[in-house]
């Protein structure tokens, strides 16, 4: 155990992912062999350049990196089917950044698009004065007493790059020129800072996401606990004032932790309605259905494919759900009508091809 130089921990690029810890609460430098657990704080030196060539600050903005940098990230695991596959290692070996916002991790298996991972050796582990160390968890928001808004919508999807965000951050929008404090809980993912923005972009009041309760990514974690972390989430979302949710979930229904949380009675009971995300007419209809299936309020789809009048019409006519364009889910109007105090009239005719 060493004490670092409280110029270097602050000279050292901190990324998204360690946004809630203060550095001053950073005092010592553990270097001794020790099996560092999902969302311990590392300082790390970046040895390769990889994929990733820049790390993404607490403030949003994206560093460059070069062979050399001091980064302080978090240890924790990665699914990302068009990304990484990543995994906590079982020592202070040489490893990887295996995403931008943070993470450090042994990349199992990536992309083929990909030019491999970037590649980090750590220093040490961060820890408090008394040699204990510094772990996500011991920074999340505390465990908040109030309701859940009266109003909770969820965005699933087919996969990564379906349009999940732009899907939520759409009915932001609308719900927010209808009159709605609106609140954004991203419950599930890797840690990234670039979502929650485009959330405020879009008019919401607060926005949170796990890492906020701890988690540096939620990949491996029991879904009993992301429920737990997404309920706090939400509370804090009504002590912000907000009295309307949109959670965004990660990934794919056939992801374990997304299939466990879509299967999850007890989020559900707490839900108003669910959109669906996809990239082409077929996922669309599929995820639609198995949705349906599960119990959920399928209010529509929406995602990538709505930029094609083709893909819309083949989703619609395979399952009759409707389908909004981001400018439909942006409509005062059309999102007042998924409020189920309101008349729903019409809700089929304002979306598209329904």
């Amino acid at each position: 155990m060493e004490i670092p130089h409280r110029e270097r921990i602050n000279k050292a690029k901190a990324a998204f992912s360690t946004r809630r810890v203060p550095r001053d609460h950073i005092k010592t430098l553990l270097s001794d062999e020790q099996a560092p657990k999902a969302g311990d704080l590392v300082l790390a030196r970046v040895t390769g350049i990889g994929s990733h060539k820049n790390i993404e600050l607490p403030t949003g903005r994206k560093a460059s990196l070069v062979v050399g940098d001091e980064i302080i990230v978090a240890y924790g695991t990665r699914y990302a089917p068009d990304q990484y596959e990543a995994y906590v290692p079982d020592s202070l070996e040489p490893c990887h950044l295996v995403a931008a916002g943070g993470v450090a991790a042994t990349a199992a298996r990536w992309h083929a698009r990909l030019s491999g991972p970037t590649e980090i050796k750590p220093i040490g582990l961060l820890g408090r004065a008394n040699g204990s160390v510094i772990n996500l968890r011991d920074h999340a928001v505390d465990i908040n007493r109030s309701r859940p808004p009266a109003l909770v919508f969820a965005v699933f999807g087919t996969s990564m790059n379906a349009g999940k965000t732009t899907t939520a951050a759409g009915i932001v929008r609308g719900l927010s020129r209808a009159g709605h404090n609106v609140g954004v809980a991203k419950i599930t993912g890797t840690g990234s800072g670039g979502d929650l923005w485009m959330m405020r972009d879009f008019g919401a009041v607060a926005a949170l996401d796990f890492t906020d309760a701890g988690y540096t990514s939620t990949f491996g974690v029991a879904p009993e606990r992301i429920v737990d972390a997404s309920c706090n989430l939400m509370r804090h979302l009504t002590q912000a004032g907000c009295n309307v949710a949109v959670l965004e979930i990660a990934d794919g229904l056939y992801q374990a932790e997304t299939a466990a949380i879509a299967a999850s009675e007890r989020l559900q009971s707490l839900l108003t309605g669910v959109f669906f995300a996809a990239g082409d007419a077929m996922g669309a209809a599929s995820g639609a259905q198995r949705l349906v299936d599960l119990g959920h309020n399928l209010i529509g789809m929406s995602g990538a494919f709505t930029q094609s009048p083709l893909a819309i019409h083949e989703a619609v006519a395979a399952c009759g759900v409707p389908a909004y364009r981001l400018a439909d889910l942006t409509d005062p109007d059309i999102a007042s009508s998924w409020v189920p105090e309101r008349p729903s009239a019409g809700l089929a005719g304002s979306a598209v091809g329904a």
